[in-house]
């Protein structure tokens, strides 16, 4: 069943993790939640993962092992803003804030704004990525 109040071009796509509903199909997601599930998949991927589409996925996770800075927060928030960009023309990405509460943890909370492309409505995406926290780290923000 598809939402009424989304357009068409929003779409519908197999949910992610994939799974079977309550009659047996596979479970499909549609609308805001699917846009929002595209997003995270993007986010979840390093490029060359996937070897029949080797750039598609977002470059942060080069970021993995570098120390939590103001200059590697501001990579973080290119490279996200880059890849939603590139590979989801639905939205149109606003904004992008890359946040750690705590260095120490290798934490680090990455706030989108976007707006869907074919109904303008403004939406956030709080995206958790985590760094491996090194000697030192906290002293670096």
């Amino acid at each position: 069943m598809s939402d009424p109040s989304m357009p068409s071009y929003v779409g519908r796509g197999i949910a992610f993790p994939m799974r079977v509903d309550a009659s047996g199909s596979i479970a499909m997601s549609t609308g805001v939640e699917d846009l929002e599930k595209a997003m995270r998949v993007i986010l979840s991927t390093a490029p060359g993962e996937r070897p029949m589409r080797p750039e598609f996925g977002c470059r942060i996770w080069e970021m993995l092992f570098e120390p939590i800075t103001l200059n590697n927060l501001g990579q973080m928030e290119s490279m996200v803003r880059e890849a939603l960009a590139r590979w989801e023309p639905r939205t149109e990405v606003t904004e992008v804030t890359a946040v750690s509460d705590d260095p120490s943890t290798g934490s680090v909370h990455i706030e989108i704004e976007y707006t869907v492309a074919t109904t303008n409505e403004t939406r956030n995406l709080v995206y958790p990525f985590y760094t491996i926290p090194g000697e030192g780290d906290d002293e670096d923000i």
